[in-house]
């Protein structure tokens, strides 16, 4: 969201943010790239919040919001009944999770924000297929997958020997660091140069810590919590492994390809569309060990079919994934949207809201 935040055509589009909290590791970012105004709640349902979002409606009215794009659970919740109250001509919501930890209650919500949405994008066909299953009609639901800057990202890799995994995930349940560490410990033994780098950061940080101890690996497993030069990480590795239990389309496993490095991933959601097992990668059963530590094995054992996978990998993400082609599919839609709700006179420069 902030790349398509940077690299909208500020000919055609004026861009505006809105936030819950203006706080965060990426604030600068985005403070660098457009207007940034804080809407703070506390929770759907704590004092304030209806009047919060009466003055977020009445923010698009007074900027003259022509397209609302909220982007994740809370967005739309929050922004698209907001904005249908403000009356903005194109409402555009989002889908680019699977939703694996929501209940149900909050699903429900979910699909009554939706009903004020001209439009759902998906970042995968899995994520849409989800969409369908909620009762989502097929003409309200656009895929446009996350796109990779290429140009940040070297995929030239020195012929060396296997032996850094790399995993960049939120340590959250669905991400199922377990498994890897468990594919470890039977794969440590037989390998003792390897060892495992986890990128990133989350709720589970300290159980994570723990079950590596319990599995006695606390001196082979580095825990390298939030990074901001994860493609050096990418760079300095030499196998990308992502166990997750439930997944709609990870940048991660997108940033990993475009590096060049083979990926092991499960077997599941948007993973399924992203790699192509046997050529730009290997899928395995999520929650099995056994399975991802012999495909880790077998990608060890072959290094010149390992960089061959990553090769294809790097090459699949040039062809299909650029923030270009991601870039130019968004405002393609903006304008569509504008079009059917006949708004494009009226909006001949466009004020764009990122929740």
């Amino acid at each position: 969201m902030i790349e398509l935040i940077q690299r909208l055509d500020r000919s055609r589009f004026a861009v505006n943010v809105a936030c819950f909290h203006r706080q965060g590791a990426w604030l600068p970012r985005v403070e660098a790239s457009a207007p940034v105004t804080e809407f703070p709640i506390a929770g759907f349902t704590r004092p304030g919040t209806l009047a919060r979002a009466a003055a977020f409606a009445r923010w698009c009215r007074t900027k003259g919001v022509a397209i609302l794009q909220a982007c994740d659970f809370y967005a739309n919740v929050f922004a698209l009944p907001a904005a249908a109250l403000a009356g903005v001509p194109a409402r555009i919501g989002s889908r680019r999770e699977l939703a694996p930890d929501k209940r149900p209650a909050q699903l429900a919500l979910q699909r009554q924000a939706y009903r004020c949405a001209h439009a759902i994008v998906a970042n995968s066909s899995a994520a849409a297929d989800r969409l369908l299953g909620e009762g989502i009609r097929a003409s309200r639901i656009h895929v446009i997958p996350n796109g990779v800057n290429l140009d940040q990202i070297s995929g030239e890799r020195t012929p060396r020997p296997l032996q850094t995994i790399v995993t960049v995930a939120n340590l959250r349940k669905e991400k199922a660091h377990e498994v890897l560490f468990a594919a470890a410990a039977q794969l440590f033994p037989r390998h003792p140069s390897l060892g495992v780098k986890v990128v990133g950061d989350g709720p589970r940080a300290q159980e994570l810590r723990d079950v590596a101890a319990s599995f006695g690996l606390a001196d082979r497993i580095a825990f390298l919590g939030h990074r901001e030069d994860v493609p050096a990480l990418l760079a300095e590795a030499d196998l990308f492994v992502l166990p997750s239990r439930s997944e709609a389309f990870p940048n991660s496993v997108i940033e990993a390809m475009a590096a060049g490095l083979p990926v092991i991933a499960s077997a599941v959601g948007g993973l399924l569309e992203l790699v192509d097992s046997g050529r730009t990668g290997l899928l395995v059963p999520p929650d099995d060990p056994a399975a991802l530590a012999r495909a880790v094995e077998a990608v060890l054992a072959a290094p010149d079919s390992a960089r061959a996978m990553g090769d294809a990998a790097r090459e699949e993400i040039s062809r299909r994934y650029s923030f270009d082609r991601m870039v130019q599919a968004f405002e393609e839609l903006y304008v569509r949207q504008l079009h059917a709700g006949g708004a494009t006179r009226a909006a001949r420069r466009v004020t764009r809201r990122a929740a």
